[in-house]
């Protein structure tokens, strides 16, 4: 499977309560909108994803949440409580930081342990928590060491087991792993995974990684321009994207424009012929422009003339279990082409026609 497909997620929301609802809440500066006014319900003990670009407002989001910066209007509410004006130390949320922020002065024992020595937690009680965190994290005989003794994994995971000792009920992570390299940051994300599911903690993550995003998610929320661009499980969001931003951030897409010619077909300056669509039209009147996304694992290739496309090949690109091979059209758009490791391949240069399911063509929103 690609490592950007999702795997359908079993949880269900249907009757989970509410921990955070964001009620039009937005953040401006002078003129200029940091966070647009958005709706947003974070259900108890999910992991929602806030996904997106460099100034898409996700970093903006996270920090109203914790109270780092005041809203320009609208209200946050926490387990049904108005916490809009509360001070940041009054809120009971955890947060993980993309740059760990431990004590270098203190063990590993004694970072975990600080949150609940703020708190007036005997010394008793502390260690026993303390012993706790240490174990969900799998740092139990890391405890007496220093942070500079241990490697940039071990110190995200003492960053996470001193947010969890004292129980949060809100956790935020704010591009927790984006200093970790690729290896350290995937066996991060299977420790996330199994802690979230053990705790049953709420859990609010930050990135602009899609393949992370993927990874971890209950639901993401991606976001574009200060505002909510979709919210869905991984699946919905990959399979189902509703706007031409959506496909091309999440994964990547072969996007299409034309106008929707009748209820099954487009018209388009990449073909000759009408193209054959699925899904609900509605959305889209007749005659009017729209555009439609085939991700490039869903097109096949095949000898010249035999498909709905034809084009020439401009370049291959080889990534282990699978190649992805470019596909010039004669107007000079390029496609996509994703071919499983092992399958024959065509050749540089060579005329080829491209052919895919119309139910995996999907519309997108203007």
């Amino acid at each position: 499977m690609d490592s950007l497909t999702p795997t359908a997620s079993t949880k269900s929301y249907a009757n989970d309560a509410v921990k955070l609802h964001a009620q039009g809440i937005c953040k401006f500066y002078d003129a200029t909108a940091a966070l647009n006014p958005i709706e947003l319900k974070i259900l108890a003990g999910e992991l929602l994803t806030l996904l997106g670009p460099s100034g898409s407002g996700k970093t903006t989001l996270l920090q109203l949440i914790a109270g780092l910066v005041k809203p320009t209007s609208g209200r946050l509410m926490i387990d049904g409580r108005d916490q809009t004006d509360l001070e940041p130390y009054k809120r009971d949320i955890g947060v993980v930081f993309q740059n760990y922020s431990l004590f270098p002065h203190l063990t590993v024992q004694e970072n975990i342990a600080f949150p609940l020595q703020m708190r007036g937690q005997s010394d008793r009680v502390s260690a026993t928590q303390v012993s706790n965190a240490l174990e969900m994290v799998g740092l139990e005989r890391f405890g007496k060491r220093f942070p500079h003794e241990l490697s940039g994994g071990q110190q995200q995971r003492v960053a996470l087991a001193r947010c969890l000792v004292y129980k949060p009920s809100l956790i935020l992570m704010d591009e927790s792993l984006s200093a970790l390299d690729r290896k350290l940051r995937e066996a991060m994300q299977v420790e996330i995974k199994r802690i979230h599911r053990e705790t049953s903690s709420t859990i609010i993550f930050v990135t602009h990684d899609q393949e992370e995003a993927l990874a971890l998610s209950d639901r993401i929320c991606l976001m574009n321009n200060g505002a909510i661009e979709q919210l869905g499980t991984p699946l919905e969001l990959y399979d189902k994207p509703k706007t031409v931003f959506a496909a091309t951030f999440i994964g990547t897409s072969n996007v299409v424009s034309g106008q929707l010619a009748n209820a099954a077909q487009i018209s388009s300056d990449i073909s000759e012929r009408l193209i054959d669509i699925g899904g609900d039209c509605k959305k889209v009147a007749l005659g009017q422009p729209c555009s439609i996304a085939i991700r490039p694992e869903n097109v096949r290739i095949g000898d010249c003339g035999a498909g709905i496309l034809n084009g020439t090949i401009i370049e291959e690109i080889y990534a282990g279990s699978e190649t992805r091979m470019m596909v010039e059209l004669p107007n000079g758009s390029v496609f996509t082409v994703r071919v499983p490791g092992g399958a024959q391949r065509c050749q540089l240069g060579e005329n080829v026609s491209l052919t895919w399911d119309p139910q995996h063509v999907r519309i997108l929103e203007s």
